[in-house]
């Protein structure tokens, strides 16, 4: 399966907090709201179509936890987004959560050890996506091992400060090719982005013309 993170960020860096006030207060974060005002009709496309390629899931402890109190609560049966999460088959890593206590329907596993190789036999198996929403901490470690065969964003124009940062503490630079744009009538930008190379260049003058050479 192709493993791919799916997040919502803001114009600095960070994803703490899009859904409300109080969804993600950790580390005194006070500014948690920041999606709803710019998520029209174009970025609700933009979701749902994410949505309608999901095969599974896979979560983070905190973020399955909030999602598992929520999202079964939506029973609208033409709500694309709830019918997919509650339905499609869930993984989350969590070296606290038990199996037996992890309730949320089609839950298939909890991962508490060997996290990279365990997702990499989850890539192995089978076809599709295996798709990530949220989960800032478990994020961290799928960049690190360089698991990501691909990366959606939404960029939301506001900026927030202090906060749970996509790219938190990286080790070594990494490029991305963009396979997709799209600018919402929001101001919101939707990206769709595979890893590729790191690559640099110079700018130089050569026979009087500003030229650009590559590394």
């Amino acid at each position: 399966m192709r493993l791919i993170a799916h997040e919502f960020v803001t114009l600095d860096g960070v994803m703490q907090g899009p859904g409300g006030r109080d969804e993600d207060t950790a580390g005194g974060f006070r500014w948690g709201g920041w999606v709803a005002p710019f998520f029209d009709e174009a970025v609700g496309e933009v979701v749902t179509g994410w949505f309608a390629r999901t095969d599974a899931l896979l979560f983070g402890r905190t973020t399955y936890d909030m999602m598992a109190a929520y999202w079964p609560q939506v029973t609208d049966p033409g709500d694309p987004v709830a019918q997919r999460l509650n339905t499609a088959p869930k993984h989350v890593v969590s070296t606290t959560l038990q199996q037996q206590d992890a309730t949320w329907a089609g839950t298939r596993s909890v991962i508490g050890d060997d996290v990279a190789a365990r997702i990499r036999a989850l890539k192995a198996d089978g076809e599709g996506e295996l798709q990530v929403h949220g989960s800032w901490q478990l994020l961290q470690t799928l960049i690190a091992e360089r698991l990501l065969d691909e990366l959606r964003l939404i960029v939301f124009p506001v900026v927030v400060g202090r906060g749970k940062r996509l790219f938190d503490d990286v080790a070594e630079p990494a490029g991305f090719e963009v396979a997709d744009a799209r600018v919402a009538p929001s101001g919101a930008v939707a990206l769709t982005l595979v890893p590729g190379p790191f690559r640099t260049a110079t700018y130089a003058v050569v026979d009087g013309r500003e030229v650009v050479v590559e590394e």
